[in-house]
């Protein structure tokens, strides 16, 4: 069968993007390189284009009809960036309202101030270094937040910024992404937690008040999220503690966040988060009793609630009741995030594979689960007294 072969363009040249759209492009009678006023949903509108334009240029008319074509190249950054947001997916899957409010945040108070009314073809890296610095500038950032550390949120609006130009670009609307400040999107703690040792975590079990050291043994000992714990009902654990040894199961297919002002159940925070989690048969006798405690009544019930009746615990209430409790036992630079930083790394230590990790903390990549993999300073005793006797070995095989 003979194979048709496609005619090579004349004048001008169309570029698929990654968005699926496609670019039109043009050496124009000044010999320069002029780009679509849009990108194009079809092939065929961007070879409509490309004729429109070679009419021009046969009749003597492009000079006039370039400059409509190129004052309409590009939105403006705001109205683009709203279009972004109400489109952006991850995964597949639309952003989280938590998401999208941080985002929204983040436009509001650092970015659109700035770049608002520019045309997204006239932002150069040049104003994106100068707002960058001026942003560093401020010790507190713009219209910052109590509790919100600026370097933070500066980083997250820089790794927005980009984000939407990078998109931009792929769209054909701009050459290149002007950012290009190298490290201006990553984030460095101050100092590194230590995570608790497990007599630190008895410790704060225990200062904690009854009715939510529950939560803390599930963050730590089952790696759950704070999201994903407190959105826990009744029917989502399976107990037996009477087995020898105790046995359960914590069934995790959803979270809970706030967003303006209202509790928000959805998805946890990836695929992967749906998962079965096996209970340690030590922990099995505490969660019974705070099943027959504290959670409210029916398979619906949820094992945390707050001071209504069928209203999620919030995080604030956690938040103060935990803040006490790791002020008496002396870790005042703790973080709740940190019991589940604990629990796979333990988890971790009894051998668990790369695999089983990702599968018990609910990651779909690896390079997630291995930020958890933090080595505990027993460990590095393990570790040191080992090579220690390897070398003794060593001694004793030269001296016989």
């Amino acid at each position: 069968m003979a194979t048709t072969r496609r005619t090579p363009r004349r004048f001008g040249k169309i570029k698929p993007l990654p968005s699926g759209r496609y670019q039109a492009s043009y050496i124009g009678p000044d010999a320069a390189r002029h780009k679509g006023p849009r990108t194009f949903d079809e092939d065929t509108d961007a070879e409509a284009w490309l004729a429109e334009v070679r009419r021009a240029i046969r009749n003597g008319t492009w000079s006039q009809a370039r400059p409509a074509a190129d004052d309409d190249q590009a939105p403006t950054f705001g109205l683009y960036a709203v279009r972004w947001l109400d489109a952006r997916e991850v995964g597949g899957r639309p952003l989280r309202p938590r998401t999208v409010e941080h985002y929204t945040k983040l436009l509001d108070s650092f970015i659109l101030p700035t770049f608002t009314a520019h045309r997204l073809d006239e932002i150069r890296p040049a104003d994106v270094r100068e707002w960058w610095t001026t942003l560093r500038r401020d010790p507190n950032g713009p219209k910052e937040q109590p509790g919100k550390t600026g370097p933070t949120y500066r980083a997250h609006a820089y790794g927005l910024l980009r984000a939407v130009l990078a998109t931009a670009a792929g769209d054909g609307l701009i050459g290149s992404n002007p950012c290009a400040i190298k490290g201006a999107g990553e984030v460095h703690r101050a100092s590194r937690t230590t995570i608790p040792t497990l007599d630190e975590l008895d410790a704060l079990v225990k200062a904690m008040p009854e009715h939510l050291r529950a939560l803390v043994l599930l963050a730590a000992w089952c790696g759950l999220r704070f999201g994903e714990a407190t959105e826990l009902r009744r029917a989502d654990l399976t107990l037996d503690p009477d087995d020898d040894p105790p046995s359960g199961t914590v069934h995790v297919s959803r979270a809970v966040t706030h967003v303006t002002g209202a509790f928000v159940v959805g998805d946890p925070k990836s695929d992967a988060g749906v998962r079965d989690v096996t209970v340690p048969p030590h922990v099995v006798p505490d969660l019974a009793e705070h099943l027959h405690k504290h959670t409210q009544p029916g398979p619906r019930g949820l094992l945390f609630h707050g001071a209504r009746n069928g209203e999620h615990l919030a995080q604030s209430t956690m938040t103060r009741a935990f803040y006490a409790a790791r002020e008496s036992i002396g870790r005042p630079d703790l973080r709740f995030h940190d019991l589940r930083h604990l629990g796979l790394t333990l988890a971790a230590q009894t051998g668990a594979t790369l695999a089983e990790l990702m599968e018990r903390a609910g990651h779909s990549t690896s390079r997630a689960a291995l930020r958890y993999q933090h080595s505990t300073n027993v460990r590095h005793l393990r570790i040191a007294a080992g090579l220690s006797d390897l070398a003794a070995e060593r001694t004793k095989e030269k001296g016989a």
